[in-house]
């Protein structure tokens, strides 16, 4: 566990150091926040209650997204581009032959990355959020503590989403299209364009099932009071941790198929 723990502590420092990019990544998710905030504004004027938010809880959902976007990774691979470029390379074979489990080691990888974005990319735009509109953040400190939690969960769950994805780089030579297709699918289900308890009829109910509910929808919920007590946190921890083991059981089996074929590319 000492060496996973310092690969946590290594993918935080790495991500660290790019101090311009981090700097421009704030930015960039201010100014979206304001774009997304104002168009919310716009429709919950013509659809007051809509998905059951008011407006103030609906523009808390916006700058929570913001808070959470790079952390959970909703629109981008993130270490998945490394992996696949590593078994298009063949490189893939050095870290099989390491005494350590690929699975955990990217996942621990992972967890640093998540870390440093929260704190440097999520507490900037959300404050600058809650200066500048009427938002419905709890004051109770044990609500984020519970907002944190389902945060943590979604960080597992958005990782093993996405090794599942980066593992079809075994058979398709190159992952990096399914990668593509797979951060348009998340952008869409994980509620970051809008929230899922707004979409209408079916669509509605297939996106509040599948895994990407888990990454932004669970924890704006708890934070904004709508599972809130004993039942309410266990149901949404319970999806999140379910969608979790499922997930890094899939990425298991297929990892384990994947390691027993031969690839003549890359070595």
């Amino acid at each position: 566990m000492r060496l996973y723990a310092a690969v946590v502590a290594g993918g935080f420092r790495r991500y660290a150091t790019y101090r311009s990019a981090t700097a421009a990544g704030v930015f960039t998710n201010t100014v979206f926040g304001f774009i997304v905030a104002y168009t919310y504004m716009a429709l919950w004027d013509e659809r007051p209650g809509l998905g059951g938010y008011d407006e103030a809880q609906a523009l808390t959902y916006v700058w929570i997204g913001q808070a959470l976007a790079q952390a959970l990774s909703m629109f981008n691979a993130g270490f998945a581009v490394d992996m696949v470029a590593r078994i298009r390379n063949g490189d893939i074979a050095v870290d099989l032959y390491r005494p350590v489990d690929l699975q955990l080691w990217w996942l621990a990888s992972d967890l640093g990355r998540a870390g440093f974005q929260l704190f440097s990319r999520g507490v900037v735009p959300l404050t600058v959020g809650a200066l500048c509109f009427p938002l419905a953040l709890p004051g109770d400190p044990v609500v984020w503590l519970e907002f944190l939690v389902a945060v943590a969960l979604a960080v597992v769950v958005s990782f093993a989403i996405r090794y599942v994805l980066a593992l079809a780089a075994f058979w398709l030579i190159d992952g990096t299209g399914v990668l593509q297709f797979g951060g348009v699918v998340g952008m869409f289900f994980t509620g970051l364009l809008l929230p899922l308890n707004a979409m209408p009829g079916a669509l509605g109910d297939l996106a509040r099932v599948l895994p990407w509910a888990a990454l932004l929808q669970m924890p704006a919920d708890i934070l904004l009071g709508a599972r809130s007590g004993a039942d309410g946190l266990l149901r949404a921890y319970a999806f999140q941790a379910g969608w979790a083991v499922v997930l890094l059981a899939a990425g298991r089996l297929l990892q384990s198929s994947a390691t027993r074929k031969v690839v003549l590319q890359g070595g």
